[in-house]
């Protein structure tokens, strides 16, 4: 299977905070399934440890590649057509981050580990 972590589930994983659920540690921790990083994660990461609401996060924020390369996640770019399938999304939400994260699950038909419920909202397929 193919996953894409939420900002949040990697930043749990990276901690391992109790906080991620067990269904998406096993998933993550699994041999068999393929685990990315969005460039969306990164700048999320980076912009609200810079606006001091991941206060934790010094290291991740600082070289969050690094990061998810010694995890042996693979890095997701965003591409123009991720950008496009974003800002085309129908609804209410506004969040960028979490916009561009539905998108790019959908088109590249990955699974998002992510708690946010609204997510399933948009079609998108949630292990949580």
């Amino acid at each position: 299977m193919r996953l894409l972590l939420d900002s949040h589930a990697l930043l749990w994983w990276l901690a391992g905070s109790e906080r991620l659920s067990r269904p998406a540690r096993r998933a993550i921790e699994s041999d068999t399934n393929d685990i990315f990083v969005s460039a969306a994660s990164a700048w999320e990461i980076a912009t609200k440890f810079r606006l001091g609401r991941l206060p934790g996060a010094a290291a991740v924020a600082s070289d969050v590649a690094a990061c998810v390369e010694r995890q042996g996640f693979l890095e997701l770019p965003v591409s123009l057509r991720h950008a496009q399938d974003a800002g085309a999304l129908p609804g209410p939400h506004r969040d960028p981050f979490d916009r561009l994260l539905i998108a790019q699950a959908i088109r590249e038909e990955m699974a998002l580990v992510s708690n946010e419920r609204m997510f399933k909202d948009y079609g998108v397929r949630l292990l949580w």
